[in-house]
C-alpha cells in the first residue's frame, strides 16, 4: 500500500507561503482557492488555510547539544535531493539553520537542517544515512 501524510495547518499569507513553497522548495501547488492551498511536498500534502495571527508557544529542546524547535514538521528524502534542497536554499540567501548530523555511528544516523517559513514555521529536511535505520533505536 502506498500511502501519503496530509497536515492542515494555518497560515498568514496563502500567496506568500505557495510562493515559498513552489519557487523557494520547488515542491508543487494542487488545489486551492482564495484562502487556503494544497502543497505537494515530496507526494505529501500540505494544506494551508489563511488565519488571524497565530503563536503556538512551544520551548525549544536540546538534542545531542543541538537546540531543535518543538514544533516542526519536515520531509526525508534521499541524499542527492537532500544536498540539492540545500543548495537551492542556501543560493537563495535564506536563512538555514546550519546543516548537521545526528546520531553519528548510530543506528538513525541522519544529516539534518531546518528553515523557517513564512508563517514562522520550522520545515526540517532530513537525509538518513540508512533509510532502514529511520525508525530503529
Amino acid at each position: 500500500m502506498n500511502t501519503s501524510f496530509h497536515m492542515s495547518i494555518p497560515c498568514l499569507s496563502v500567496k506568500e507561503t505557495k510562493n515559498f513553497y513552489t519557487n523557494s522548495i520547488g515542491a508543487t501547488s494542487g488545489r486551492h482557492a482564495q484562502n487556503w492551498v494544497d502543497i505537494n511536498l515530496f507526494g505529501h500534502q500540505l494544506t494551508f488555510i489563511k488565519a488571524e495571527k497565530f503563536n503556538f508557544n512551544s520551548p525549544n529542546y536540546v538534542f545531542e547539544g543541538k537546540i531543535l524547535p518543538s514544533f516542526h514538521f519536515g520531509i526525508i528524502v534521499d541524499e542527492k535531493t537532500w544536498q540539492d534542497i540545500y543548495s537551492k536554499l542556501n543560493k537563495q540567501n535564506l536563512e538555514i539553520v546550519e546543516k548537521t548530523t545526528f546520531l553519528s555511528n548510530k543506528a538513525g544516523e541522519h544529516a539534518s537542517f531546518f528553515i523557517k517559513d513564512p508563517n514562522d514555521y520550522m520545515l526540517e529536511f532530513k537525509c538518513f544515512k540508512d533509510s532502514k535505520n529511520i525508525f530503529k533505536s
